[in-house]
């Protein structure tokens, strides 16, 4: 796609300043709830939006294992419906992440396990889950050496070949891929790109690889597929912050509409897949949009700001100092936050994202 030089000037600023601690991860907890029975199986790839367990927890905690503390998950309930405080698991946000709404869409109870919980040549009828927190589609994304894309698909390929994920479980099968941005991150192989064509073929490569994996999905038999477009990134508190959490990043969320424009072109011939439009759920509510957003908004006081809050700009929501001292606040209302911390939102706010988008992702689906 061509891109006006004087866009592709500030897409350049966004690539630079996207938040450099990349997007992470999060599973379900050990005594999950259990599946409800239903003739779907649901297959996940990508990064934080979606992970809800494959990054390891670690002694001591760091920002990529945060998601296994407190206060991680402190919304958590039960499958009895009780408030189970201070359970996290995995995940990052106070208790459901994307991927569960989606479950539930698809008659499920929560998102299916992650790989990395899962006994080993076994797949749960729900499906599972590979995504990983910090992951991109390019090997030069993320520092902390979580599998891209392709390698999610490598291991799911594995299993599809081993007859560990049967045929018949794939007829009735569908992925999720969730791509949040890390590619454009500071961290990434965008620092050094300078001129227009670079950044649009940087841009173009992303989205070429997305679209080349909704391709082996498709090859390997499963029948419906759910793509995540870019949220306005411009809106996330880690770049509202600067602003003291009064206003969007422009240029972040210019430079999400780019992103969504190519896929958008590289996506549109393909059958059965469907754009997963966070773009639009996210601005009707964080955005002020006028109509619809303005009443979404409404539920949530606070906005572009986050519910768990580091002391520092370069620090993280659950991060201790060395005496233990907490380096960081939290709300005592998470319903009123859309953002849960710097990048990622509660439970509230997936839930009111995944209204919006619920009657076209049933239509889809259940479409022949």
């Amino acid at each position: 796609m061509k891109l006006h030089r004087t866009v592709l000037g500030v897409i350049l600023l966004v690539l630079l300043v996207l938040n450099p601690n990349g997007v992470e991860a999060r599973p379900t907890p050990a005594d999950g709830h259990q599946k409800k029975l239903s003739s779907y199986s649901l297959f996940v790839f990508g990064d934080d939006f979606a992970d809800n367990g494959n990054l390891p927890l670690t002694d001591p905690v760091t920002q990529m294992s945060r998601q296994w503390a407190y206060p991680y998950g402190s919304s958590y309930v039960d499958a009895d419906g009780n408030p189970r405080p201070n359970t996290p698991s995995g995940r990052f946000s106070n208790y459901k992440i994307q991927s569960d709404f989606i479950a539930t869409v698809l008659g499920l109870e929560e998102a299916p396990p992650a790989h990395a919980l899962t006994a080993e040549k076994t797949c749960d009828p729900s499906g599972m889950t590979f995504a990983h927190g910090g992951a991109g589609v390019l090997e030069t994304t993320s520092a902390h050496k979580v599998p891209t894309l392709a390698k999610q698909l490598d291991t799911f390929k594995k299993m599809v070949k081993d007859g560990i994920i049967s045929e018949k479980q794939l007829s009735r099968s569908v992925a999720l891929v969730a791509i949040s941005g890390n590619d454009y991150h500071a961290n990434t192989g965008v620092i050094g790109l300078t001129t227009p064509n670079d950044i649009n073929a940087y841009i173009a490569k992303v989205t070429k690889e997305i679209a080349d994996n909704v391709d082996q999905l498709q090859k390997l038999g499963v029948t419906k597929v759910l793509v995540n477009n870019l949220h306005p990134v411009g809106c996330t508190p880690s770049q509202t912050r600067t602003s003291n959490y009064t206003a969007c990043d422009v240029f972040g969320n210019l430079g999400a509409s780019v992103h969504n424009n190519n896929l958008k072109q590289v996506m549109e011939a393909k059958k059965n897949v469907h754009v997963v439009d966070l773009y639009t759920a996210f601005s009707n509510i964080v955005d002020n949009a006028p109509g619809k957003g303005q009443e979404l908004s409404k539920q949530f006081k606070r906005k572009l700001s986050p519910c768990c809050e580091s002391f520092d700009s370069k620090g993280y929501c659950g991060q201790q100092g060395e005496s233990s001292e907490l380096l960081y606040t939290v709300c005592d209302k998470s319903s009123k936050f859309f953002y849960w911390d710097d990048m990622h939102p509660t439970h509230a706010g997936w839930e009111a994202v995944m209204k919006q988008l619920e009657k076209p992702l049933r239509e889809f689906v259940d479409q022949d």
